[in-house]
């Protein structure tokens, strides 16, 4: 149901939040935690918080807290073409953040990092994404113990170089290389730009036995939990663990490809997200 509809709800006397929670009731859900987005300004850092700088991935965007803000109901993540200097150049670094003298693009990423985590449930998020050369926007979770790959990630959204991806990695037996579970989907054969230019839905199905992963109640992928035991010698599973959410909009980097002529400013921008458990989940 789109927002506006939650906002008639809301009027007649009926809350944001209670109407959500009735959303999966007749599943056995009930509604745990959610970011509607509905204050303008900055987000409740009381449920995020920002990464700074030049992160991960090589990609080409400086992470800054300027460029999430929330209005009109939704949560904007924004994506810049800059020119300026790199606070964090030093002469002669081999980091591929420090080598950089000036900064060409900003955006932000926001986590609910020791704020909020969870270990099952379903997690849904309603967002539009831009599928330009470059952008790469990405909702996703990771373990909060143990080093990556070994702490688990989950992609439940994520898009680069014409495809959607819906990816589960996990641990080996060699540091920092991961063992992934990835499906993709052409953003052509959905409808490309027209299909970008209108809000999707977004879902996680996670439970002792699986992880499903959706979008407008498509199927995308789904692993079950017995083959995601980390492939080094003491084969945990990292999903039989909290994870934290992230939401960001990258920009080139490993993966993101070749911005080429596309437009800025850029927006990655999320109407709500929201997390489900069930009785049995709840800690």
């Amino acid at each position: 149901m789109r927002k506006i509809n939650f906002l008639i709800w809301l009027g007649m006397g009926v809350s944001i939040s209670s109407f959500a929670q009735k959303e999966f009731v007749k599943e056995g859900y009930k509604l745990v935690w959610a970011d509607e987005f509905n204050q303008n300004g900055k987000l409740d850092t009381t449920k995020w918080k920002y990464e700074n700088g030049f992160v991960r991935n090589q990609e080409l965007q400086w992470y800054q807290s300027d460029n999430a803000w929330c209005e009109k109901g939704v949560l904007v993540i924004e994506a810049r073409k800059v020119q300026q200097a790199n606070p964090t150049y030093k002469e002669g670094s081999k980091h591929w953040g420090a080598a950089r003298k000036t900064i060409e693009y900003t955006s932000a990423s926001v986590n609910t990092a020791g704020k909020h985590s969870w270990q099952y449930g379903r997690f849904i998020m309603r967002a539009k994404i831009d599928v330009s050369s470059g952008m790469w926007p990405a909702w996703w979770t990771l373990g909060v113990a143990g080093e990556w790959p070994s702490n688990g990630e989950i992609d439940i959204m994520e898009y680069y170089r014409n495809m959607l991806l819906a990816n589960i990695a996990i641990g080996t037996d060699q540091r920092y290389k991961a063992h992934w579970f990835s499906k993709t989907k052409d953003i052509k054969a959905l409808g490309g730009k027209k299909w970008a230019s209108k809000f999707h839905t977004w879902r996680m199905d996670w439970d002792e036995n699986s992880i499903a992963l959706y979008v407008d109640d498509m199927l995308l992928n789904k692993v079950e939990m017995k083959d995601l035991h980390n492939k080094d010698k003491v084969g945990l599973n990292p999903f039989k663990q909290p994870h934290y959410m992230l939401l960001d909009l990258a920009i080139g980097g490993m993966n993101g490809g070749e911005v080429g002529d596309t437009v800025f400013p850029n927006r990655f921008e999320i109407d709500y997200v929201r997390v489900y458990q069930k009785e049995n989940q709840i800690k």
